[in-house]
């Protein structure tokens, strides 16, 4: 017995002597049996891990899978790793995610009203709001739901910029990387920075028209500086902020766009639930110091390429645009709030409030929504509130990204001017809905 002991123990070292010697690790050796079956069934796969840094450095499949999963039978004993997993090797990188914007992906995406009534393919599926708003580490109740409703390959953040399974760090440092999400109807950063000259330099040092050493800020340059995870700017997400400024006016105008977010009491301007969900998932700056920490931070990037000077000058030029760009919302606001206040427009279902919601959005089919009907209005009429919706997350978005991406195209033609057109729309739209809603009161 001793002997055969002896003698199995001994076959295992010289295995894995032999393996060394060929420079095969003991982990890819384990993960031999798991190419040989996936080369088959998931080639790709196979190929992105064998170029990666974690073939390098062997750590094999069962590393991050588990060792449960066999064979064909048994797939779903495969470990979908999560961030946690990552953590294991990554942990620096893993904490400073876990206090970034990113993180709060997924949170704020089921935040808001709108999502719960949208198809569960948009939001938790790979093609829709879910495919970018996946980011953030989730509990594992939420965990459980994905996997209850079928969607489980949507399970980690790290791989949404360093895709797997090459996960290069190459690959996340690109701009092209941030191109997935940051594009399109709301947030056109991607076309913005590409557009403008800080992208175009990238582009030309990219094509070998700049020298080496030339500056050519990146997406990373300004947002992810130094290899951080922990991305955040000053005027976050919605372009609102507290305190509320000096000016009245502006104060004014903030106060009523807080309404229409429903962070506000539309009556008593007193702070509701939401204020403290938007808070929390980290969307606004909640005081002067976190703002000031933001906006410094921005200025001493600037200043790597411009004087200090010149860098504070046109971000507060981008604050200035702000501030016109929420006079012309918070006048479109009021004529729609009124509409509500006249009974011309009411409630529907999940809004709180008689109010234009702007986080229950693109709902026009108003019957479907609550049993209101709106079979009297004029065609079209009732869409005032897509007009008001698309001003602010559209065109006000582009207004004032587009000042802070030094684009003139976006913050004028695609910002600017298209918030003035929409003002025009809602004063002409609202003055017949007021005219039509007298003749029916006279009838």
């Amino acid at each position: 017995m001793k002997r055969k002991l002896w003698r199995s123990g001994f076959l295992l070292i010289a295995l894995a002597v032999f393996l060394l010697g060929f420079g095969v690790a003991p982990a890819l050796a384990d993960s031999a049996k798991c190419i040989k079956c996936h080369q088959r069934h998931t080639p790709g796969q196979v190929a992105d891990w064998k170029v990666s840094k974690h073939a390098g450095e062997d750590v094999g499949c069962a590393d991050c899978h588990g060792d449960k999963h066999t064979n064909s039978k048994n797939s779903n004993l495969a470990v979908l790793p999560d961030e946690h997993v990552c953590k294991e090797c990554h942990e620096a990188q893993f904490e400073s995610f876990a206090k970034g914007k990113h993180n709060f992906g997924w949170t704020s995406l089921n935040a808001l009203p709108i999502t719960h009534l949208e198809p569960d393919e948009l939001m938790e599926g790979g093609r829709g709001c879910g495919g970018c708003h996946n980011m953030g580490i989730k509990t594992e109740a939420q965990k459980k739901e994905q996997i209850a409703k079928g969607y489980r390959y949507q399970n980690n953040s790290c791989d949404e910029c360093h895709t797997r399974h090459s996960f290069s760090k190459k690959e996340a440092l690109d701009p092209k990387a941030c191109q997935q999400c940051h594009m399109g109807y709301d947030h056109p950063q991607w076309e913005m920075w590409s557009s403008s000259k800080h992208g175009s330099r990238w582009r030309s040092k990219q094509d070998g028209n700049l020298p080496e050493g030339a500056p050519a800020p990146t997406c990373q340059t300004c947002h992810l500086p130094n290899g951080t995870h922990e991305n955040r700017t000053a005027w976050g997400f919605l372009g609102v902020r507290l305190p509320l400024p000096e000016d009245k006016q502006w104060a004014a105008d903030r106060v009523v766009i807080l309404k229409a977010l429903g962070v506000l009491d539309p009556v008593t301007s007193k702070p509701t639930a939401r204020l403290e969900l938007v808070t929390s998932v980290d969307m606004v700056r909640g005081t002067q110091e976190a703002w000031q920490a933001e906006r410094d931070k921005m200025v001493k990037t600037c200043s790597q390429c411009h004087a200090e000077s010149y860098g504070k000058t046109q971000l507060e030029m981008g604050d200035a645009m702000m501030q016109k760009a929420d006079r012309l919302l918070a006048q479109a606001i009021v004529i729609v709030a009124d509409l509500y206040k006249d009974g011309i427009l009411k409630k529907r279902g999940e809004q709180a409030f008689a109010y234009p919601d702007f986080l229950y959005f693109l709902r026009t089919d108003y019957s479907a929504a609550s049993g209101d009907s709106y079979k009297d209005l004029p065609a079209g009429m009732e869409n005032i509130e897509q007009v008001l919706f698309e001003m602010y997350m559209k065109h006000r978005m582009r207004t004032y990204q587009g000042q802070f991406h030094v684009n003139p195209d976006y913050a004028y033609w695609y910002g600017w001017a298209m918030m003035t057109k929409d003002l025009g729309k809602i004063q002409s739209d609202a003055k017949k809905m007021r005219v039509h809603h007298k003749l029916l009161n006279k009838k």
